[in-house]
């Protein structure tokens, strides 16, 4: 097990990051004897006979391996300080290579680690384009017609807001809580503004997430967006505007499948002495989709920022409605 997986099972120190956590639980002692390997080592290579239950080819080689952020980091570039991955795909994701373990103000940025042996901050919120897909299922879309729909509305959805709940900020909202919204009146009760207001209201609670990595140092020079809405034009756009920074895709647009990809070929490097890997073989990852950057416009940035601290104070206030309406439900 490397660095991320152990950080994730919580079998890493990550409070010094010197080396795993200890357990009276003798039935974990085994994984945190394993925790904090080598990812550029190999764990083993099965027998020249193996069991028939698996029967893997002989010779191959075993690493340690990693978790979908982990190989998502490296997939998307993000091995030095000042990229920062923003995937958009079930759960919404921020994470970036850090030079020093950090923790949010009230816990809520993650202190993982990644698989090349340095920190990856992390936050999640929940529900990114399951929000934006309950719009295009039940109005019977697809996704260029749930495109063509929300480009004709402006941004900020005439006022039309959709507050998703972030399941990871605790301290700020509720895990069992649902979607709740405001600003609809006779002008934006229309197909076209809920799925602009959904669309809006995933990327304000990932902004939520960015602007806590920024107050632990992480100043993003460009954001690279991956995952299933960032093949969305429109999200890009509301993305850029939304985090205030450029936003960019790689050409190789399946991040974690190709960090994944990219390790093990580390990992054979490694062991068959090819001298210059990295800097041989890394290359596509910078490779960028010029013609899919995207910009912060003014106006827009501006009117999101507004509409930033209309939803955080909105969370807020009704905190306490959600708790009474989450017992109203369950009974």
């Amino acid at each position: 097990m490397e660095y991320g997986d152990a950080s994730g099972h919580r079998l890493l120190n990550v409070r010094n990051g010197n080396g795993p956590a200890r357990s009276s639980t003798p039935s974990i002692r085994l994984a945190e004897e394993t925790a904090a390997a080598d990812p550029e080592r190999p764990a083993r290579r099965p027998p020249r006979r193996p069991r028939r239950a698996t029967r893997p080819e002989p010779g191959i080689l075993v690493s340690a391996g990693g978790g979908d952020n982990m190989m998502g980091a490296i997939g998307t570039g993000n091995t030095r300080e000042g990229v920062i991955t923003a995937a958009s795909a079930r759960a919404g994701r921020f994470y970036a290579g850090f030079e020093r373990t950090g923790r949010g103000p009230v816990g809520e940025i993650a202190r993982s680690s990644d698989s090349t042996n340095r920190w990856l901050p992390l936050l999640c919120t929940m529900n990114a384009t399951v929000a934006t897909e309950m719009v295009r299922l039940d109005f019977g879309w697809s996704h260029e017609k749930f495109a063509g729909e929300t480009a004709r509305v402006p941004a900020g959805s005439n006022g039309c807001c959709c507050c998703r709940i972030s399941k990871a900020n605790a301290r700020r909202t509720f895990p069992t809580a649902p979607a709740s919204g405001f600003g609809v009146s006779q002008r934006t009760f229309e197909a076209g503004h809920f799925a602009r207001a959904a669309m809006e209201g995933v990327t304000l609670g990932m902004n939520y997430g960015l602007r806590r990595l920024a107050e632990l140092g992480l100043k993003p020079r460009q954001i690279r967006a991956t995952g299933g809405g960032a093949k969305s034009k429109v999200w890009r756009q509301i993305m850029a505007d939304v985090f205030n920074a450029e936003v960019v895709t790689l050409k190789i647009s399946e991040g974690a499948a190709y960090g994944a990809a990219v390790a093990g070929a580390l990992v054979l490097a490694v062991c068959n002495k090819v001298k210059n890997f990295h800097q041989r073989d890394h290359r596509p990852i910078r490779e960028l989709n010029r013609n899919e950057t995207r910009h912060a416009e003014r106006g827009e940035r501006e009117g999101y920022r507004e509409l930033q601290e209309l939803q955080d104070d909105f969370v807020e206030v009704t905190a306490r409605c959600v708790r009474q309406h989450r017992a109203f439900v369950s009974r």
